[in-house]
C-alpha cells in the first residue's frame, strides 16, 4: 500500500512540475539559463545545416537511446538496400516484444514498408525483419551497422547491439552522435519523406489500421516549421526524442535524452528549438566572393558557404597562406572554418616564381661548388711546383 501511495505521489509531483515549468518557463530563454531549464539529462541543439553547435548540455556522455536508435538503422537500410526488396519476416522478428506493427512469420513485406512501420509507429518486430534480412542476423547486423555509422556518418561513440533500441547494456551513444546521424540521414530524400509522414494506412496480413506518427509535436500538438521526428522510450533510457524543424532558411535538429516523464521531453524540445530559432540565423557567403591572405593571395568560394551565427553578433572572418576561411564568433562551437579556391593565375605564378628561384640557386650552388672544386685542383698543382722549384 505504501509502494502504491509512494508511486502516485511520484507521478503527483511530475505532474504539478510539468505544469508549473510549461506556464512559467519564459519562451524566450537565454543560454546561460538553458542548464538550469532543460530537464533531460543530455540535449544537444545543432544547425542541421553546417553541424554547428548551438547549445549542449552532457552531450558527450554515454547514454541508452531506446528506439531513437531506428534512425540509424532507417538511414543505413535505405542507403544500402533496394527498398523494393520483399523481406521475409521470421519467428524471431514476430515473437519481439515491445511496440509492433504485427508482422506475421512468413508474411513478405517490401523494405520501404518496414522502414516506414519501424519509423512512423516504432515497430519493433520492422526492426529485426530489417536486420535480419541485411546482416543475416541481428548481431550481425548491428556490427555493419557501427561500421557504417563510424566510416560514413562519422560517429565516435556509439554501439549499438541491436537495430530497434531495446535495452542492452551494451547499446550506448550520445546526444552528440545522435545530432550527427540525423543530420546526416535528414539529407536523403527517402528518410525526410518517412520522417515527416503523418500517418499511414496500414494493410498486413494480421493487421489492417492507420499508422499515426508518434511525435505528438508533428501530430497533436505540432511545432511550427516541424520536419520531423522519433520518440523512444525503455525504463533504463527514459523519455528520448529527436525533433527537426525548419523556419526561414534554418534547419534545426534537437536531441533530448533521459527525461523522467514524456512532457518533459517535449518541452525540452520546444525549449531548444525555440532558443535556435530565437537566437541564431543563418548566413551565406555567395559563391565567387574573394578573400586575400596576408600574403596577398587571392582566394574565392567555389560555391554557396551557409553558416549559423547569434544575432546582433558579427563573425570575423580571415583566410590564411592556405586558403582556408575561418569563421570565428564568440561562442566557441560556432567557430568553423571552410577551404577555399586559389586566384589560379596567381598561384601559378607564384609557383613558377618559386620554381624559378630554385632552379637558380641550385645553379649558384653548383657554381659554387665549381669554383671550390678548380681552386682545390689549383692548390694541388701550385703546391706541386712549389715543391720543384724548392727542390
Amino acid at each position: 500500500m505504501f509502494s502504491e501511495r509512494g508511486a502516485i505521489l511520484k507521478q503527483l509531483c511530475l505532474l504539478l512540475l510539468t505544469i508549473f515549468t510549461h506556464f512559467l518557463l519564459p519562451s524566450n530563454v537565454e543560454a546561460a539559463d538553458l542548464e538550469q531549464e532543460l530537464l533531460s539529462e543530455s540535449g544537444i541543439l545543432i544547425d542541421a545545416d553546417t553541424g554547428q553547435v548551438l547549445y549542449e548540455k552532457n552531450a558527450e556522455k554515454s547514454m541508452y537511446p531506446a528506439s531513437l536508435t531506428k534512425v540509424a538503422t532507417a538511414i543505413y537500410a535505405i542507403e544500402t538496400a533496394d527498398m523494393d526488396e520483399m523481406v521475409t519476416v521470421s519467428a524471431k522478428a514476430r515473437a519481439v516484444e515491445g511496440t509492433r506493427v504485427y508482422l506475421e512469420e512468413g508474411e513478405q513485406v517490401p523494405l520501404k514498408k518496414l522502414i516506414q512501420g519501424m519509423l512512423i509507429n516504432s515497430g519493433n518486430d520492422a526492426g529485426v525483419a530489417i536486420a535480419e534480412h541485411l546482416g543475416g542476423t541481428s548481431e550481425l547486423f548491428a556490427e555493419d551497422l557501427n561500421s557504417y555509422l563510424q566510416a560514413v556518418v562519422g560517429v565516435r561513440n556509439t554501439h549499438f547491439t541491436n537495430a530497434h533500441g531495446l535495452f542492452n547494456e551494451n547499446h550506448t551513444t550520445t546526444a552528440s552522435d545522435l545530432a550527427k546521424t540525423t543530420q546526416y540521414a535528414m539529407k536523403n530524400s527517402t528518410f525526410r519523406e518517412i520522417f515527416r509522414t503523418k500517418k499511414l494506412k496500414w494493410e498486413g496480413e494480421a493487421w489492417s489500421t492507420t499508422l499515426y506518427h508518434h511525435h505528438k509535436m508533428i501530430r497533436e500538438n505540432p511545432y511550427e516549421g516541424i520536419t520531423g521526428g522519433k520518440t523512444g522510450y525503455v525504463d533504463e533510457s527514459g523519455h528520448t526524442l529527436i525533433t527537426t524543424a525548419k523556419r526561414s532558411d534554418l534547419r534545426l535538429i534537437a536531441v533530448t535524452l533521459k527525461a523522467e516523464s514524456q512532457a518533459w521531453a517535449y518541452q525540452d524540445a520546444e525549449v531548444l528549438l525555440d532558443f535556435g530559432f530565437d537566437h541564431f540565423e543563418t548566413v551565406t557567403v555567395p559563391e565567387g566572393t574573394k578573400f586575400t591572405s596576408d600574403n596577398g593571395t587571392t582566394y574565392r568560394t567555389g560555391s554557396d558557404i551557409v553558416y549559423s551565427k547569434m544575432k546582433g553578433q558579427d563573425a570575423e572572418l580571415s583566410v590564411d597562406d592556405q586558403g582556408t576561411l575561418a569563421i570565428n564568433q564568440d561562442k566557441e562551437s560556432l567557430d568553423t572554418s571552410f577551404v577555399l579556391e586559389g586566384d589560379k593565375e596567381k598561384q601559378e605564378a607564384e609557383k613558377n616564381k618559386k620554381a624559378a628561384a630554385d632552379h637558380t640557386d641550385k645553379q649558384s650552388s653548383f657554381s659554387y661548388l665549381w669554383i671550390i672544386v678548380m681552386a682545390g685542383i689549383g692548390l694541388l698543382f701550385f703546391r706541386k711546383w712549389i715543391k720543384r722549384v724548392v727542390m
